[in-house]
């Protein structure tokens, strides 16, 4: 078996939010708006709406994270179960998959973020092997501000955690 290549990233993300799964799904499930409330989500243009459920819908997004470089990727809606599971295939300088998972307890909106994906620019491969921890605290940086967008915009309570990447 092969060892994972240094520019390949699992990584996790889990907010707990005191809202109702639906409005967060809403929320969630309309990318195009994120960058009203998420700082970082530079810019989300709708290239096609998909289906009545939203699979095939694309979107071509650019991140700004802490770190000074700029990420640009198109995403493609492959997958949803209404209230449940949101999943998308991406493809530019981040190629992979991407996954919100949503579930509801004790009145509590938890939401899980499943980033499987592998960096296509030539300095970022190059850098991969020194740099991988950066590279992954800048992405909890953004997801953690990501969570506190959408509590603020939600004007709900945030529990955010990042997981270990793998």
């Amino acid at each position: 078996m092969r060892p994972a290549a240094s520019n390949q990233y699992h990584l996790t993300t889990l907010w707990r939010l005191g809202a109702p799964l639906e409005t967060v799904w809403d929320v969630i499930t309309h990318p195009e708006h994120w960058p009203d409330w998420w700082a970082g989500a530079e810019s989300v243009v709708s290239l096609d709406e998909g289906d009545a459920d939203g699979v095939g819908a694309r979107q071509r997004y650019t991140w700004k994270g802490r770190l000074p470089y700029r990420l640009h990727f198109t995403s493609c809606v492959t997958r949803v179960e209404r209230h449940r599971l949101l999943e998308a295939q991406v493809a530019g300088e981040v190629e992979g998959i991407g996954r919100w998972y949503f579930a509801c307890q004790d009145g509590i909106t938890i939401l899980r973020y499943e980033w499987l994906v592998r960096t296509n620019p030539l300095w970022m491969k190059l850098l991969a092997p020194l740099a991988r921890p950066v590279f992954c605290w800048n992405h909890d940086a953004l997801m953690r501000a990501g969570g506190i967008g959408l509590a603020r915009h939600l004007r709900a309570p945030l529990d955010c955690h990042e997981h270990e990447p793998s």
